[in-house]
């Protein structure tokens, strides 16, 4: 069953608690069109660049404090582990590096609809719900105005009730999993994509 509060969507919350009472679990997939990317196919710079690590968490935009807490951590640890930057320690002549993970709506999706669907007919019709992911990261080197920036996307799907498993997915255990599994394959991914940008070395 989906286990963490921090991660409830938009107006499907309702509906989805309700499908989950009348029919059983939730089940959350990771989308496996974007992969982990592994440390050791990052481009590496001539010099671990110093700088100051920012993140935050969005929801559609909206900063969304409790999930920005739960994973920071991971995420400035992602960032120091990657071989690319190291942490300035607050030096006011540092770089600055800005993480931004948007919980986004997908396109042509009715979320709220599917879940009322499944809770009407007690799991005979099940459902799939897909959460898109937007993994913004800007670097911003010292003395420098206009920050190098690079995006990945992600998806994590739930489905509830009578539901097969999506195409392209992989199966998590829980939706704190699956939402961890993301962040770290979407972070690598974006992280690899500015390690490679020109303005970047």
């Amino acid at each position: 069953m989906i286990s963490s509060p921090l991660f409830r969507r938009f107006s499907v919350v309702a509906m989805l608690a309700a499908a989950t009472m009348l029919t059983g679990c939730a089940t959350a997939y990771v989308d496996t069109m974007t992969k982990e990317v592994a440390v050791a196919d990052y481009k590496k710079p001539a010099q671990i660049k110093p700088v100051t690590v920012s993140f935050e968490f969005q929801t559609k935009g909206a900063p969304n404090s409790r999930a920005t807490e739960f994973l920071k951590t991971q995420v400035v640890e992602q960032v120091v582990g990657s071989g690319l930057f190291k942490d300035a320690g607050g030096a006011a002549d540092a770089g600055k590096l800005q993480v931004v993970l948007n919980n986004v709506a997908v396109d042509g999706q009715n979320p709220a609809a599917a879940g009322f669907v499944t809770g009407l007919t007690f799991g005979a019709v099940g459902s799939t719900v897909t959460d898109g992911y937007v993994c913004t990261i800007s670097y911003l080197p010292p003395g420098q105005s206009q920050p190098v920036q690079v995006a990945a996307r992600h998806a994590i799907h739930t489905t509830v009730g009578a539901s097969g498993a999506p195409a392209n997915a992989e199966k998590s255990p829980n939706m704190e999993t699956a939402v961890r599994k993301m962040t770290r394959d979407v972070v690598s991914t974006a992280l690899r994509d500015l390690s490679n940008a020109p303005a970047f070395n």
